[in-house]
């Protein structure tokens, strides 16, 4: 699956001051990734506050994103839940239609077994209308999904043809480089490690900095994967600041600060989320000017 290849980004879900969407800032954002080299666009992920946003409004999101983006990049939507049942319904009552793959986290809360989450990811396979990419985030689940689970999963479902991992754990990633199907795509999911993960034979990132930076951000995984080492170095260091930053309080605070500051969209979150404090606002600020962004 070649176009999930690159730099995708987990779009947050702009917020009015009322905590109301605000369609014109996810307009421009969409817009701002479109022009300047992202290659595909992740909706209602962890970024995106996919939690605390009703059904009624993930689909006008879902609607309004493929609108804007008329079929220019590849669309992802986060379908994933630690209710099984649940997640195959949704599969089943959602238009897709303008949907290239699922984003499914690994079940959270219920921690369960391995073959718990084997059993979870096998029923959605075995129903879904779209190309499946696996989600592991043990930080915000509390559970890992093991690198043998992944591959058995990889090994036995043709539709499922990725994993966006996200353990900040390298020796898991190369576990899973190492052991993978030849087609399958391991996906970095921590903005620290992309670029060591796409000089290492991975296919990229779904990142959170990347949408505020696209540019940048997308150059580096492309000289990544092309193994120029020395070049997406140079430009991983520039951005090292930046992307401590926005995950020094929250994800998405850190992250809508930073579209603050560039005039994109509002730091406004949903509870239990708060903003971004005033001394982060102004370090970002800081951080971007030094980026030549101010």
């Amino acid at each position: 699956m070649t176009k999930f290849i690159g730099t995708g980004v987990a779009l947050i879900t702009p917020f009015k001051a009322d905590l109301s969407i605000h369609f014109e800032a996810l307009e421009r954002l969409v817009e701002y990734n479109i022009n300047n080299g992202t290659d595909y666009l992740v909706i209602s992920g962890t970024t995106g506050e996919s939690v605390t946003v009703t059904a009624q409004e993930k689909q006008e999101l879902i609607s309004f994103i493929a609108k804007v983006n008329n079929k220019k990049l590849p669309l992802v939507l986060g379908v994933g839940g630690n209710n099984t049942t649940s997640v195959i319904n949704e599969l089943n009552t959602t238009d897709l239609s303008k949907i290239d793959a699922i984003l499914s986290v690994s079940p959270y809360y219920s921690k369960p077994t391995q073959e718990g989450i084997y059993q979870h990811f096998k029923a959605i396979a075995e129903v879904s209308p779209k190309p499946i990419i696996l989600y592991n985030v043990p930080g915000r689940t509390s559970s890992n999904m093991l690198p043998e689970t992944t591959i058995r999963l990889a090994n036995d479902f043709e539709n499922i043809i990725a994993v966006k991992e996200a353990g900040n754990n390298i020796h898991q990633y190369l576990e899973l480089l190492r052991n993978k199907p030849k087609d399958f795509l391991i996906i970095s999911g921590d903005d620290d490690l992309a670029l060591s993960i796409a000089l290492a034979g991975g296919s990229g990132v779904i990142s959170v900095i990347g949408q505020a930076l696209p540019k940048k951000f997308s150059e580096m995984i492309r000289l990544g994967i092309d193994g120029k080492a020395k070049e997406a170095y140079k430009i991983h260091f520039d951005l090292m600041p930046i992307t401590r930053l926005i995950f020094s309080e929250n994800n998405p605070a850190g992250i809508k600060a930073v579209l603050e500051a560039l005039e994109i969209s509002k730091s406004h979150v949903r509870l239990p989320l708060v903003e971004a404090t005033d001394k982060l606002k102004n370090d970002i600020k800081s951080a971007l000017k030094d980026l030549g962004k101010s």
